[in-house]
Protein backbone atom coordinates (compact mmCIF):
# COMPACT_ATOMS: atom_id res chain seq x y z
CA UNK A 1 0.00 0.00 0.00
CA UNK A 2 1.16 3.43 -1.12
CA UNK A 3 1.46 5.20 2.09
CA UNK A 4 1.56 9.17 3.14
CA UNK A 5 4.13 10.21 4.94
CA UNK A 6 3.00 11.66 7.92
CA UNK A 7 4.97 14.92 10.08
CA UNK A 8 7.31 14.16 13.32
CA UNK A 9 5.73 14.62 16.70
CA UNK A 10 7.62 15.53 19.61
CA UNK A 11 7.32 17.13 23.08
CA UNK A 12 9.78 18.65 24.92
CA UNK A 13 10.37 20.53 28.34
CA UNK A 14 13.95 21.15 27.90
CA UNK A 15 14.64 25.01 28.49
CA UNK A 16 17.95 24.81 26.75
CA UNK A 17 16.46 24.56 23.72
CA UNK A 18 15.06 27.90 24.32
CA UNK A 19 18.69 29.15 24.95
CA UNK A 20 20.20 27.45 22.24
CA UNK A 21 17.23 27.34 19.14
CA UNK A 22 19.61 24.63 18.01
CA UNK A 23 17.76 22.63 15.06
CA UNK A 24 15.28 25.04 14.89
CA UNK A 25 13.54 26.59 11.62
CA UNK A 26 10.80 28.19 12.82
CA UNK A 27 9.31 29.20 16.17
CA UNK A 28 5.17 29.53 16.82
CA UNK A 29 3.58 31.40 19.28
CA UNK A 30 0.06 31.91 19.80
CA UNK A 31 -2.00 34.97 19.94
CA UNK A 32 -5.39 35.29 21.95
CA UNK A 33 -8.55 37.20 20.73
CA UNK A 34 -9.61 39.40 23.47
CA UNK A 35 -11.81 42.49 24.22
CA UNK A 36 -8.85 44.45 24.16
CA UNK A 37 -7.60 43.10 20.72
CA UNK A 38 -5.21 40.48 19.91
CA UNK A 39 -2.34 39.40 22.73
CA UNK A 40 0.34 37.00 22.10
CA UNK A 41 0.46 34.52 24.86
CA UNK A 42 2.98 34.64 28.17
CA UNK A 43 4.87 31.68 27.73
CA UNK A 44 8.40 30.64 28.47
CA UNK A 45 8.43 30.46 24.61
CA UNK A 46 7.37 33.53 23.77
CA UNK A 47 9.45 35.40 26.38
CA UNK A 48 12.30 33.91 25.26
CA UNK A 49 11.41 35.13 21.83
CA UNK A 50 11.29 38.47 23.18
CA UNK A 51 14.48 38.34 25.03
CA UNK A 52 16.48 37.09 22.26
CA UNK A 53 15.43 38.18 18.97
CA UNK A 54 14.58 41.33 20.47
CA UNK A 55 11.00 41.71 19.14
CA UNK A 56 7.96 43.60 20.65
CA UNK A 57 5.20 41.17 19.95
CA UNK A 58 2.19 43.64 20.72
CA UNK A 59 4.25 46.24 18.44
CA UNK A 60 4.60 43.79 15.36
CA UNK A 61 0.89 42.70 15.89
CA UNK A 62 -0.01 46.11 16.03
CA UNK A 63 1.17 46.37 12.59
CA UNK A 64 -1.17 44.03 10.95
CA UNK A 65 -5.15 45.82 11.59
CA UNK A 66 -6.72 42.56 9.92
CA UNK A 67 -5.52 40.25 12.37
CA UNK A 68 -7.81 39.65 15.29
CA UNK A 69 -6.73 36.69 16.74
CA UNK A 70 -9.31 34.54 15.69
CA UNK A 71 -8.19 30.77 15.52
CA UNK A 72 -6.43 29.81 12.54
CA UNK A 73 -5.67 33.24 11.50
CA UNK A 74 -1.05 33.64 10.82
CA UNK A 75 1.08 36.68 10.82
CA UNK A 76 4.43 35.17 9.70
CA UNK A 77 7.71 37.48 10.47
CA UNK A 78 11.44 36.90 9.50
CA UNK A 79 13.72 36.90 12.56
CA UNK A 80 17.26 36.38 12.71
CA UNK A 81 18.68 33.96 10.56
CA UNK A 82 21.97 33.36 12.01
CA UNK A 83 20.74 31.39 14.68
CA UNK A 84 19.04 29.19 11.93
CA UNK A 85 15.65 30.28 12.63
CA UNK A 86 14.38 31.76 9.41
CA UNK A 87 10.57 32.59 10.41
CA UNK A 88 8.09 33.32 13.55
CA UNK A 89 4.45 32.32 13.25
CA UNK A 90 2.42 34.30 14.82
CA UNK A 91 -0.62 31.73 15.44
CA UNK A 92 -4.57 32.70 16.34
CA UNK A 93 -6.14 30.71 19.02
CA UNK A 94 -9.04 32.62 19.69
CA UNK A 95 -10.28 31.65 23.09
CA UNK A 96 -7.87 29.09 23.70
CA UNK A 97 -10.64 26.22 23.55
CA UNK A 98 -9.95 22.80 22.53
CA UNK A 99 -11.57 23.61 19.43
CA UNK A 100 -10.05 26.38 18.36
CA UNK A 101 -6.47 25.11 19.03
CA UNK A 102 -7.28 21.88 16.61
CA UNK A 103 -8.19 24.77 14.19
CA UNK A 104 -4.84 26.91 14.85
CA UNK A 105 -3.16 23.58 14.81
CA UNK A 106 -4.46 22.82 11.32
CA UNK A 107 -3.37 26.46 10.35
CA UNK A 108 -0.07 25.90 11.33
CA UNK A 109 0.23 22.45 9.38
CA UNK A 110 -0.87 23.71 6.64
CA UNK A 111 0.99 26.73 6.79
CA UNK A 112 4.18 24.13 6.95
CA UNK A 113 3.63 21.18 4.75
CA UNK A 114 6.22 20.21 2.62
CA UNK A 115 8.87 22.67 4.06
CA UNK A 116 11.11 19.91 5.91
CA UNK A 117 11.03 22.73 9.19
CA UNK A 118 11.53 21.76 12.15
CA UNK A 119 9.53 24.05 14.47
CA UNK A 120 8.84 24.70 18.08
CA UNK A 121 5.45 25.00 18.63
CA UNK A 122 4.66 26.94 21.43
CA UNK A 123 1.19 27.65 20.90
CA UNK A 124 -0.79 25.21 23.00
CA UNK A 125 -0.39 25.19 27.35
CA UNK A 126 -2.98 22.87 28.65
CA UNK A 127 -2.53 19.28 28.54
CA UNK A 128 -6.75 18.81 27.65
CA UNK A 129 -6.12 20.46 24.18
CA UNK A 130 -2.83 18.74 23.16
CA UNK A 131 -4.13 15.70 21.91
CA UNK A 132 -6.50 18.01 19.50
CA UNK A 133 -4.15 20.45 18.44
CA UNK A 134 -1.27 17.96 17.53
CA UNK A 135 -3.33 15.94 15.76
CA UNK A 136 -4.70 18.56 13.57
CA UNK A 137 -0.96 19.65 13.10
CA UNK A 138 -0.73 15.97 11.53
CA UNK A 139 -3.77 15.18 9.78
CA UNK A 140 -3.47 19.07 7.51
CA UNK A 141 -0.42 17.91 6.09
CA UNK A 142 -1.55 14.49 4.80
CA UNK A 143 -0.52 14.15 0.84
CA UNK A 144 -1.37 11.03 -1.36
CA UNK A 145 -1.21 10.61 -5.47
CA UNK A 146 0.10 8.34 -7.83
CA UNK A 147 2.04 11.29 -10.01
CA UNK A 148 4.87 9.67 -11.65
CA UNK A 149 7.05 12.59 -11.08
CA UNK A 150 6.92 13.80 -7.59
CA UNK A 151 8.54 16.50 -6.00
CA UNK A 152 10.04 15.60 -3.43
CA UNK A 153 9.06 17.25 -0.34
CA UNK A 154 10.29 16.63 3.54
CA UNK A 155 8.12 15.81 6.18
CA UNK A 156 7.84 18.73 8.85
CA UNK A 157 8.66 18.06 12.50
CA UNK A 158 6.99 19.87 15.08
CA UNK A 159 8.04 19.78 18.67
CA UNK A 160 5.15 20.79 21.02
CA UNK A 161 7.12 22.65 24.36
CA UNK A 162 5.72 22.00 27.39
CA UNK A 163 5.53 18.37 29.78
CA UNK A 164 2.80 16.81 27.25
CA UNK A 165 5.01 13.18 25.96
CA UNK A 166 2.19 11.45 27.04
CA UNK A 167 -0.33 13.36 25.19
CA UNK A 168 1.94 13.74 22.08
CA UNK A 169 1.98 9.99 22.22
CA UNK A 170 -1.30 9.41 22.08
CA UNK A 171 -1.96 12.09 19.44
CA UNK A 172 0.89 10.16 17.22
CA UNK A 173 -1.57 6.69 17.66
CA UNK A 174 -4.70 8.36 16.54
CA UNK A 175 -2.75 10.12 13.49
CA UNK A 176 -1.34 6.44 12.38
CA UNK A 177 -5.37 5.11 12.56
CA UNK A 178 -6.42 8.50 10.42
CA UNK A 179 -3.48 8.12 8.00
CA UNK A 180 -4.13 4.19 7.92
CA UNK A 181 -7.67 4.54 6.95
CA UNK A 182 -7.02 7.56 4.27
CA UNK A 183 -4.60 5.62 2.37
CA UNK A 184 -7.12 2.61 2.21
CA UNK A 185 -9.51 5.19 0.67
CA UNK A 186 -7.84 6.97 -1.23
CA UNK A 187 -6.62 4.09 -3.18
CA UNK A 188 -7.83 3.63 -6.55
CA UNK A 189 -10.63 1.11 -6.87
CA UNK A 190 -8.78 -0.88 -9.89
CA UNK A 191 -6.11 -1.67 -6.90
CA UNK A 192 -8.85 -1.81 -3.99
CA UNK A 193 -10.39 -4.50 -4.82
CA UNK A 194 -11.67 -6.71 -1.84
CA UNK A 195 -8.97 -9.27 -2.09
CA UNK A 196 -6.29 -6.25 -1.88
CA UNK A 197 -7.99 -5.07 1.17
CA UNK A 198 -7.64 -8.17 2.66
CA UNK A 199 -3.83 -8.60 1.99
CA UNK A 200 -3.48 -4.98 3.61
CA UNK A 201 -5.41 -6.03 6.68
CA UNK A 202 -2.84 -9.18 6.97
CA UNK A 203 0.14 -7.35 6.26
CA UNK A 204 -0.45 -4.21 8.81
CA UNK A 205 -1.58 -7.07 11.73
CA UNK A 206 1.78 -8.70 10.81
CA UNK A 207 3.52 -5.54 12.60
CA UNK A 208 1.06 -5.88 15.35
CA UNK A 209 0.97 -7.79 18.59
CA UNK A 210 -1.81 -9.59 19.50
CA UNK A 211 -3.94 -8.82 16.61
CA UNK A 212 -5.48 -11.58 14.27
CA UNK A 213 -6.87 -11.70 10.40
CA UNK A 214 -9.75 -14.37 9.24
CA UNK A 215 -10.47 -13.81 5.49
CA UNK A 216 -13.69 -15.99 3.72
CA UNK A 217 -14.16 -15.83 0.69
CA UNK A 218 -16.00 -18.15 -1.34
CA UNK A 219 -17.74 -21.15 -0.52
CA UNK A 220 -17.08 -19.94 3.20
CA UNK A 221 -19.41 -17.11 2.32
CA UNK A 222 -22.41 -19.36 1.36
CA UNK A 223 -24.74 -17.79 4.23
CA UNK A 224 -23.77 -14.14 3.54
CA UNK A 225 -26.60 -13.70 0.93
CA UNK A 226 -26.17 -10.12 1.46
CA UNK A 227 -22.69 -10.18 0.37
CA UNK A 228 -22.94 -12.38 -2.29
CA UNK A 229 -25.78 -10.51 -3.90
CA UNK A 230 -23.89 -7.60 -4.42
CA UNK A 231 -19.82 -8.50 -4.56
CA UNK A 232 -21.05 -11.64 -7.06
CA UNK A 233 -21.42 -8.41 -9.92
CA UNK A 234 -17.53 -8.39 -9.91
CA UNK A 235 -17.03 -12.14 -9.20
CA UNK A 236 -12.79 -11.97 -10.03
CA UNK A 237 -12.29 -11.42 -7.52
CA UNK A 238 -15.60 -11.70 -5.18
CA UNK A 239 -16.52 -10.21 -1.88
CA UNK A 240 -14.87 -11.40 1.05
CA UNK A 241 -15.43 -10.66 4.71
CA UNK A 242 -12.27 -9.71 6.73
CA UNK A 243 -11.91 -10.60 10.48
CA UNK A 244 -9.80 -8.52 12.15
CA UNK A 245 -9.63 -9.19 15.92
CA UNK A 246 -7.31 -7.99 19.12
CA UNK A 247 -7.48 -10.53 21.97
CA UNK A 248 -4.64 -10.55 24.13
CA UNK A 249 -3.90 -13.77 26.51
CA UNK A 250 -6.40 -13.56 28.57
CA UNK A 251 -8.69 -11.60 27.39
CA UNK A 252 -11.83 -13.78 27.20
CA UNK A 253 -13.50 -12.57 29.60
CA UNK A 254 -12.93 -9.00 28.53
CA UNK A 255 -15.65 -6.65 27.17
CA UNK A 256 -16.39 -7.36 23.78
CA UNK A 257 -16.95 -4.84 21.18
CA UNK A 258 -17.72 -5.54 17.59
CA UNK A 259 -17.61 -3.18 14.52
CA UNK A 260 -18.74 -3.48 11.25
CA UNK A 261 -17.77 -1.72 8.38
CA UNK A 262 -19.20 -1.23 5.12
CA UNK A 263 -16.59 -2.16 2.50
CA UNK A 264 -17.92 -1.27 -0.95
CA UNK A 265 -14.71 -0.96 -2.94
CA UNK A 266 -16.78 0.71 -5.77
CA UNK A 267 -20.26 1.82 -6.01
CA UNK A 268 -21.60 2.20 -9.59
CA UNK A 269 -25.28 1.76 -8.25
CA UNK A 270 -25.48 -1.58 -10.34
CA UNK A 271 -28.45 -1.82 -12.63
CA UNK A 272 -29.60 1.08 -10.68
CA UNK A 273 -26.90 2.89 -12.11
CA UNK A 274 -25.40 5.85 -9.93
CA UNK A 275 -27.20 9.62 -11.60
CA UNK A 276 -25.63 11.51 -12.70
CA UNK A 277 -22.63 10.66 -13.30
CA UNK A 278 -20.34 12.75 -11.50
CA UNK A 279 -21.49 11.12 -8.59
CA UNK A 280 -19.82 8.23 -9.44
CA UNK A 281 -16.33 9.90 -9.10
CA UNK A 282 -16.22 9.87 -5.23
CA UNK A 283 -17.11 6.01 -4.88
CA UNK A 284 -13.85 4.76 -4.66
CA UNK A 285 -14.60 6.12 -0.58
CA UNK A 286 -17.39 3.82 -0.35
CA UNK A 287 -15.10 1.63 1.90
CA UNK A 288 -14.53 3.94 4.65
CA UNK A 289 -16.38 2.58 6.92
CA UNK A 290 -14.34 -0.97 6.61
CA UNK A 291 -11.42 1.41 6.78
CA UNK A 292 -12.10 2.82 10.33
CA UNK A 293 -12.79 0.08 11.93
CA UNK A 294 -10.09 -2.00 10.73
CA UNK A 295 -7.86 1.34 11.30
CA UNK A 296 -9.28 1.00 15.16
CA UNK A 297 -8.44 -2.69 15.60
CA UNK A 298 -4.99 -1.94 14.77
CA UNK A 299 -4.40 0.92 16.95
CA UNK A 300 -5.25 -1.24 20.17
CA UNK A 301 -2.11 -3.30 20.72
CA UNK A 302 -1.20 0.78 21.42
CA UNK A 303 -4.04 2.22 23.36
CA UNK A 304 -4.09 -1.81 25.38
CA UNK A 305 -7.81 -1.33 26.98
CA UNK A 306 -9.19 -3.74 29.03
CA UNK A 307 -11.33 -4.90 26.02
CA UNK A 308 -11.82 -7.51 23.37
CA UNK A 309 -12.02 -5.54 19.86
CA UNK A 310 -13.46 -7.61 16.36
CA UNK A 311 -13.53 -5.65 13.57
CA UNK A 312 -16.10 -7.28 10.07
CA UNK A 313 -15.15 -6.16 7.35
CA UNK A 314 -17.55 -6.75 5.04
CA UNK A 315 -15.78 -5.59 1.40
CA UNK A 316 -17.41 -5.80 -2.33
CA UNK A 317 -17.76 -4.10 -5.34
CA UNK A 318 -21.10 -3.24 -6.48
CA UNK A 319 -20.61 -3.47 -10.36
CA UNK A 320 -22.38 -3.11 -12.86
CA UNK A 321 -22.44 -6.56 -14.82
CA UNK A 322 -24.33 -9.44 -16.23
CA UNK A 323 -24.07 -10.81 -12.97
CA UNK A 324 -25.55 -7.95 -10.70
CA UNK A 325 -28.27 -8.78 -8.82
CA UNK A 326 -31.85 -7.19 -10.26
CA UNK A 327 -34.24 -5.01 -8.52
CA UNK A 328 -37.17 -7.91 -7.64
CA UNK A 329 -34.40 -10.47 -6.28
CA UNK A 330 -34.97 -11.73 -2.66
CA UNK A 331 -31.70 -12.42 -1.55
CA UNK A 332 -31.53 -14.50 2.36
CA UNK A 333 -29.07 -13.05 4.30
CA UNK A 334 -26.88 -14.41 7.14
CA UNK A 335 -29.24 -14.40 10.10
CA UNK A 336 -32.18 -16.15 7.60
CA UNK A 337 -34.41 -13.31 7.23
CA UNK A 338 -35.31 -12.85 3.58
CA UNK A 339 -35.02 -9.54 1.97
CA UNK A 340 -36.99 -8.13 -1.56
CA UNK A 341 -34.37 -6.31 -3.69
CA UNK A 342 -35.81 -2.84 -5.12
CA UNK A 343 -32.85 -0.82 -5.34
CA UNK A 344 -29.46 -2.17 -5.98
CA UNK A 345 -27.72 1.20 -5.34
CA UNK A 346 -28.82 0.19 -1.73
CA UNK A 347 -26.63 -2.21 -1.16
CA UNK A 348 -24.54 -0.88 1.61
CA UNK A 349 -26.87 -2.03 4.18
CA UNK A 350 -27.05 -5.63 2.40
CA UNK A 351 -23.56 -6.50 3.22
CA UNK A 352 -24.06 -4.70 6.86
CA UNK A 353 -27.40 -6.79 7.55
CA UNK A 354 -24.72 -10.04 7.29
CA UNK A 355 -22.22 -8.55 8.98
CA UNK A 356 -24.49 -7.37 11.90
CA UNK A 357 -26.24 -11.20 11.91
CA UNK A 358 -23.03 -12.84 11.78
CA UNK A 359 -21.90 -10.60 15.08
CA UNK A 360 -24.92 -11.33 16.92
CA UNK A 361 -25.17 -15.05 16.54
CA UNK A 362 -21.88 -16.14 16.48
CA UNK A 363 -19.16 -13.21 18.45
CA UNK A 364 -22.06 -12.70 21.61
CA UNK A 365 -20.70 -9.03 21.46
CA UNK A 366 -21.46 -6.50 24.29
CA UNK A 367 -21.48 -3.41 21.79
CA UNK A 368 -22.14 -4.11 18.20
CA UNK A 369 -20.70 -0.68 16.20
CA UNK A 370 -21.31 -0.18 12.62
CA UNK A 371 -19.98 2.44 10.74
CA UNK A 372 -20.75 3.46 6.68
CA UNK A 373 -20.92 5.89 4.29
CA UNK A 374 -24.36 4.74 3.51
CA UNK A 375 -27.29 7.16 2.90
CA UNK A 376 -26.96 10.67 1.04
CA UNK A 377 -29.81 11.67 3.06
CA UNK A 378 -27.75 12.05 6.19
CA UNK A 379 -26.13 14.55 4.79
CA UNK A 380 -29.36 16.79 4.26
CA UNK A 381 -30.26 17.34 8.13
CA UNK A 382 -26.73 17.61 9.58
CA UNK A 383 -24.31 18.76 6.62
CA UNK A 384 -20.47 17.32 6.67
CA UNK A 385 -19.85 18.43 10.53
CA UNK A 386 -21.54 15.38 12.05
CA UNK A 387 -22.09 11.97 11.28
CA UNK A 388 -25.78 10.55 11.99
CA UNK A 389 -25.72 8.47 15.01
CA UNK A 390 -28.46 5.60 15.60
CA UNK A 391 -29.16 4.03 19.01
CA UNK A 392 -31.85 2.61 21.56
CA UNK A 393 -29.44 3.48 24.57
CA UNK A 394 -29.47 7.32 25.33
CA UNK A 395 -26.73 6.47 27.77
CA UNK A 396 -24.15 5.31 25.22
CA UNK A 397 -25.38 8.18 22.83
CA UNK A 398 -24.52 10.77 25.18
CA UNK A 399 -21.09 9.62 25.65
CA UNK A 400 -20.20 9.19 21.97
CA UNK A 401 -21.68 12.39 21.45
CA UNK A 402 -19.48 14.00 23.82
CA UNK A 403 -16.41 11.93 22.88
CA UNK A 404 -17.00 12.99 19.67
CA UNK A 405 -16.58 16.76 20.02
CA UNK A 406 -13.70 15.79 21.94
CA UNK A 407 -12.04 13.77 19.70
CA UNK A 408 -13.42 15.77 16.44
CA UNK A 409 -15.30 12.85 15.13
CA UNK A 410 -18.55 14.62 15.70
CA UNK A 411 -22.30 12.11 16.07
CA UNK A 412 -25.05 13.55 16.30
CA UNK A 413 -28.05 11.29 18.06
CA UNK A 414 -30.93 10.94 15.72
CA UNK A 415 -34.38 9.17 16.22
CA UNK A 416 -35.30 5.49 15.57
CA UNK A 417 -38.92 6.36 14.59
CA UNK A 418 -40.99 3.02 15.07
CA UNK A 419 -43.95 4.64 12.59
CA UNK A 420 -41.59 4.41 9.93
CA UNK A 421 -40.73 0.67 10.40
CA UNK A 422 -43.94 -0.56 8.36
CA UNK A 423 -42.28 1.29 4.96
CA UNK A 424 -40.17 -1.89 5.76
CA UNK A 425 -42.83 -4.75 4.95
CA UNK A 426 -42.89 -6.88 1.71
CA UNK A 427 -45.36 -8.33 -0.31
CA UNK A 428 -42.85 -11.52 -0.94
CA UNK A 429 -40.02 -10.99 1.70
CA UNK A 430 -39.74 -11.10 5.33
CA UNK A 431 -38.59 -7.10 4.31
CA UNK A 432 -37.81 -5.12 1.96
CA UNK A 433 -34.59 -3.06 1.88
CA UNK A 434 -35.44 0.53 1.30
CA UNK A 435 -38.49 1.32 3.09
CA UNK A 436 -40.70 1.81 -0.44
CA UNK A 437 -44.00 1.20 1.26
CA UNK A 438 -45.27 4.59 3.41
CA UNK A 439 -43.19 7.10 1.29
CA UNK A 440 -41.86 8.55 4.71
CA UNK A 441 -38.47 10.21 3.32
CA UNK A 442 -36.47 10.26 6.29
CA UNK A 443 -33.79 8.27 4.19
CA UNK A 444 -31.48 7.79 6.73
CA UNK A 445 -33.49 6.64 9.74
CA UNK A 446 -35.35 3.91 7.07
CA UNK A 447 -32.06 2.47 6.71
CA UNK A 448 -31.15 2.78 10.11
CA UNK A 449 -34.17 0.55 10.71
CA UNK A 450 -33.48 -1.90 8.58
CA UNK A 451 -30.26 -2.91 10.01
CA UNK A 452 -32.20 -2.98 13.10
CA UNK A 453 -34.02 -5.65 12.06
CA UNK A 454 -30.75 -7.86 12.02
CA UNK A 455 -28.98 -6.68 16.01
CA UNK A 456 -31.52 -8.32 18.34
CA UNK A 457 -31.18 -7.31 21.40
CA UNK A 458 -27.57 -6.23 21.59
CA UNK A 459 -26.00 -3.33 22.22
CA UNK A 460 -26.23 -1.62 19.07
CA UNK A 461 -25.00 1.67 17.41
CA UNK A 462 -25.23 2.51 13.51
CA UNK A 463 -22.94 5.69 12.66
CA UNK A 464 -23.96 6.91 9.28
CA UNK A 465 -20.78 8.63 7.45
CA UNK A 466 -21.42 9.52 4.56
CA UNK A 467 -21.15 13.29 4.99
CA UNK A 468 -18.55 13.02 7.69
CA UNK A 469 -16.41 10.48 5.48
CA UNK A 470 -15.56 13.02 2.45
CA UNK A 471 -14.48 16.48 1.97
CA UNK A 472 -15.52 18.61 -1.26
CA UNK A 473 -12.73 20.63 -0.41
CA UNK A 474 -8.87 20.87 1.00
CA UNK A 475 -9.08 22.47 4.09
CA UNK A 476 -8.17 22.59 8.00
CA UNK A 477 -7.73 19.00 8.94
CA UNK A 478 -8.86 17.64 5.72
CA UNK A 479 -7.55 17.18 2.28
CA UNK A 480 -10.29 17.05 -1.13
CA UNK A 481 -11.71 13.14 -0.45
CA UNK A 482 -11.22 10.48 2.62
CA UNK A 483 -11.65 12.15 5.82
CA UNK A 484 -10.71 9.13 8.16
CA UNK A 485 -13.55 9.63 10.18
CA UNK A 486 -14.44 7.62 12.75
CA UNK A 487 -11.24 5.91 14.36
CA UNK A 488 -10.67 8.67 16.68
CA UNK A 489 -14.01 8.28 18.11
CA UNK A 490 -14.07 4.47 18.46
CA UNK A 491 -10.72 4.62 19.84
CA UNK A 492 -11.61 7.32 22.53
CA UNK A 493 -14.53 5.27 23.15
CA UNK A 494 -12.68 2.26 23.68
CA UNK A 495 -10.42 2.95 26.13
CA UNK A 496 -13.20 4.68 28.20
CA UNK A 497 -14.98 0.89 28.31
Amino acid sequence: MKKAIAPVLHSSHDSKLLETWKGLDAIAIGVKLTEKGPIAQSSLVSKSVIDHFDVNLETEISLWPDFTGKAGEIIELPVGAADGIARLYLVGVGDESRENLRKAGAALGRKTKGSGFTVLDGVVGKKDSVVAHAGALALSQYVWNMKSEVKKKSATSFIIYGDFSSEVEKAKILVEAIYTARDLIHTPSNIKTPAWLASQAQAIAGKKKDISVKVRAGRELSRFGGLRAVGGSSPKPGPRMIEVSYAPKGSSKWPHVVLVGKGITFDTGGVSLKRPYDIMMAMKSDMAGAAAVMSTVMAMPDIKPKVRVTALMMCAENALSGTSQRPSDVITQYDGTTVEILDTDAEGRLVLADGLGYARLELKPDYLVDVATLTGAATLGLGKQYAAMYTRNDRLAKKLHELGNVSGDRVWHMPLVDDYSVGLESDIADLNHIASKGHFSGGSITAALFLEEFVGETNWVHLDIAGTGRSDVDAGEFVKGGTGFGPRLLIEWIASL
